[in-house]
């Protein structure tokens, strides 16, 4: 939030791609991560810090942005900028960059990460720094004070349940909006995945979001070794599926960048036993990776071990069956056969399109099948394979797959 990667003319552009901000790009990188992944059966989520407004490691600052056009709504807090996440005018801001990008990019869903309120700073003694939301606070203080109509006093909230009010407030008006202008499009937060911090320092009500179904999946940032003492992943992971009242994705968020620490002692062998443990809870679908440098960088083998056992064969997105939208008809497919190949081509069917296209081929082994991106509409399989029989499916970005 506050400066954009993409082209808008609510945010001046980012720095971090150009080294000044404001000046704009020879090309627009979201919608060039956009086409290009879809081209290869990626679905891109757009990732949004909703309250960060300035980072110290920014050097320039344009005149269009928000800390110089509504300085009002800016709070010092630590190192950072931030907005103040009670002031309705920031949730209407952040909220009209969210649906800004929503409306005009074809994004697969919108993700926040764990930022609400900040991690809470420290002074000298080691004791908490209120963020500076003392204004706000005691406007709605007295507010709540006065008498109603009925001559009955309003009791105000604590300040961290009003804070947490303000936050779900956010939350539930950014779901309400994505799915107004898209439904299709998926909305999922990876909070931090102790409920206490999230409720006392970050003042984010991460079990509403499940109790009332306000987002698609749920992403608790699980990154401790399953024998860390208080914070054990698997006791963490089945918190929060004892809550997910409205069946929602839950996938965990698996530490995979602490694969270097020496401190925690995290190896590839930690992370394949925290992918089982997923498995093992029949009501999770999944697991999340952080981050992909880790994977890349190839700490420990973890490649060789993600290939080896967690992830031999691959998967398309589990379906969200309440998000009510049509499954894509099963496509028209033609089969042709010489001394070397059997060969399937198919074209599409109706107006809902597919993401990607399933090919189930019964050989000599049994059934297997391959995962297509929607832009390749043809397959060839070796004659030796002695294939007996075809299938292809479409699959929408939803997961939900043809008959």
């Amino acid at each position: 939030m506050c400066d954009a990667l993409y082209e808008s003319k609510i945010e001046p552009w980012s720095e971090f791609l150009t080294g000044e901000m404001g000046k704009a790009q020879a090309f627009d990188p979201l919608k060039f991560i956009i086409e290009e992944a879809h081209k290869r059966g990626i679905l891109v989520h757009a990732w949004f810090n909703p309250y960060r407004a300035y980072h110290p490691a920014a050097k320039t600052v344009s005149e269009n942005h928000i800390t110089k056009r509504r300085p009002d709504l800016i709070r010092k807090y630590g190192k950072y900028l931030w907005l103040d996440p009670t002031d309705k005018e920031v949730q209407d801001y952040s909220l009209s960059v969210v649906l800004d990008v929503v409306k005009r990019y074809d994004i697969d869903g919108v993700h926040f990460d764990d930022y609400f309120y900040p991690y809470a700073e420290k002074d000298e003694n080691g004791n908490n720094i209120e963020f500076p939301d003392d204004a706000n606070y005691k406007k709605y203080v007295q507010t709540a004070m006065r008498f109603s109509t009925s001559g009955k006093k309003r009791i105000p909230l604590r300040r961290d349940s009003w804070r947490r009010m303000h936050v779900n407030r956010f939350i539930d008006a950014v779901g309400r909006g994505i799915k107004e202008l898209k439904p299709e499009v998926m909305y999922g937060i990876s909070p931090i995945g102790v409920s206490e911090v999230n409720k006392n320092e970050l003042f984010a009500d991460a079990e509403s979001w499940l109790e009332e179904g306000t987002i698609d999946y749920f992403v608790p940032q699980l990154y401790w070794k399953s024998d860390r003492p208080q914070r054990e992943f698997p006791l963490l992971l089945k918190y929060w599926e004892s809550v997910n009242a409205q069946k929602r994705h839950v996938w965990a968020g698996i530490g995979t960048y602490k694969i270097p620490s020496k401190t925690e002692n995290f190896s590839a062998d930690e992370i394949i036993k925290q992918i089982d443990f997923t498995r093992e809870i029949q009501t999770t679908s999944g697991n999340i990776q952080f981050s992909f440098k880790s994977v890349r960088s190839d700490f420990d083998k973890i490649q060789t071990a993600l290939r080896e056992k967690s992830y031999q064969r691959e998967a398309v997105i589990p379906a969200s069956p309440w998000i009510k939208t049509a499954k894509p008809l099963a496509p028209k497919v033609v089969i042709s056969k010489d001394k070397d190949y059997v060969r399937a081509n198919w074209t599409e069917r109706g107006t809902r399109k597919a993401f990607w296209f399933v090919v189930y081929a019964k050989d000599k082994t049994g059934w297997n099948y391959s995962i297509l991106p929607s832009s390749q509409k043809s397959i060839s399989l070796s004659a030796d394979r002695k294939i007996q029989q075809i299938i292809v499916k479409s699959v929408d970005r939803l997961g939900n797959e043809s008959q």
